[in-house]
């Protein structure tokens, strides 16, 4: 049967933030359990009947990732714009009774579900410890599109390091009660605060832009001390590459080639931040970047015998773009061969170095 969409109206929902005429499945947004137990998508219960929540337990089902924003159910509500949104919590007390294990997220919007309201959301969370295993945290996207939106204000420097030091307050006293850290903030908070990753080892989530960044940096210092542990300190010739990555992951990405430039002689890496003008300046990940904007900015520039672009830019299994750029219409107008780095720091070595 079809997979099941939502229909919630969401006042943060990406989706609702797209230009017109992109291709017909990316408008489609799904709140299907059955998604979320596969391949983990997250579901905000509003779209699950009774059956489907006994179906869960009947079969014992788990994980199933839950979107709850907030457990305050009238701003549930409001948030969802659904009269039920506040109601269908309760289906989480019934996960939790049948001992359905669980994962949360909590996409946070300035000023909405904020402050005092997190604050509240992740107390009452804890409650169903350990049942609930954990729970992110994660900034609102802002695109460009939001004419006739609901009203929503980017997050700043100083509105980062407030979420990050309420997580990490509430963090020291899970670990106290639960022996775990329990509630996590993505890696966009720590970047927008300008503050240093936590250890891979804080982390219970590494998906959706939670942790993936120290992740990718430790098995990156991995792969390049397997290297000097070997003697592999020189290519066997010279070789010149080029990557793209968004603003968000620039200085890290950076900082990586730079390390490999000093460590292996023979290699040259150009480093290029592509400004997503297609969605909007606010739009900062690499998996939302265009074919045309890295076109546009790319063009005359130095990108050696290869150019790699991350994985996550294009739809899984394709070569294909969000504006529906292809890779080999990209490759014909920048005349350089594309090859597609994968998401691990040990991929990124290797495929940097032609291996």
């Amino acid at each position: 049967d079809d997979y099941r969409s939502c229909h919630n109206k969401c006042i943060f929902c990406f989706i609702d933030q797209m230009p017109k005429g992109m291709r017909e499945t990316l408008y489609f947004k799904d709140d299907d359990s059955r998604l979320s137990f596969l391949q983990g998508n997250y579901v905000t219960l509003t779209n699950m009947s009774d059956h489907d929540l006994d179906r869960i337990i009947k079969y014992h089902l788990s994980p199933i990732n839950v979107s709850f924003q907030t457990m305050n159910p009238e701003l549930r509500c409001k948030m969802l714009n659904n009269r039920f949104a506040g109601e269908a919590l309760k289906k989480v007390d019934k996960l939790y009774r049948a001992g359905i294990t669980m994962n949360g997220q909590i996409v946070l919007c300035k000023g909405i579900n904020d402050g005092k309201e997190l604050e509240f959301s992740i107390q009452k969370l804890m409650e169903y410890i350990p049942v609930l295993e954990s729970v992110s945290v994660v900034p609102v996207g802002l695109s460009r599109y939001r004419e006739g939106l609901y009203p929503l204000e980017p997050f700043e420097k100083e509105d980062a390091c407030q979420v990050i030091d309420l997580i990490e307050g509430f963090q020291k006293i899970c670990m106290e009660q639960h022996g775990i850290h329990f509630v996590q903030a993505s890696d966009e908070w720590y970047i927008l605060a300008e503050r240093e990753l936590p250890p891979e080892e804080n982390y219970l989530q590494l998906e959706n832009g939670v942790g993936m960044m120290r992740l990718l940096l430790t098995e990156f210092e991995d792969a390049m001390m397997q290297r000097k542990e070997k003697g592999m300190d020189h290519l066997s010739r010279s070789r010149e590459v080029s990557m793209v990555t968004g603003r968000l992951a620039y200085p890290y990405i950076l900082r990586m080639a730079q390390q490999m430039e000093q460590q292996i002689g023979g290699l040259k890496i150009h480093v290029y931040e592509i400004i997503n003008y297609f969605f909007g300046e606010r739009i900062t990940v690499s998996g939302l970047l265009t074919g045309g904007d890295i076109k546009q900015q790319l063009s005359g520039k130095e990108l050696g015998e290869v150019l790699l672009l991350p994985e996550n830019i294009l739809r899984s299994g394709e070569d294909v773009f969000l504006d529906d750029v292809r890779i080999p219409e990209l490759e014909k107008a920048l005349q350089v061969k594309i090859d597609i780095v994968k998401s691990s720091g040990y991929d990124f070595v290797s495929t940097v170095l032609g291996e």
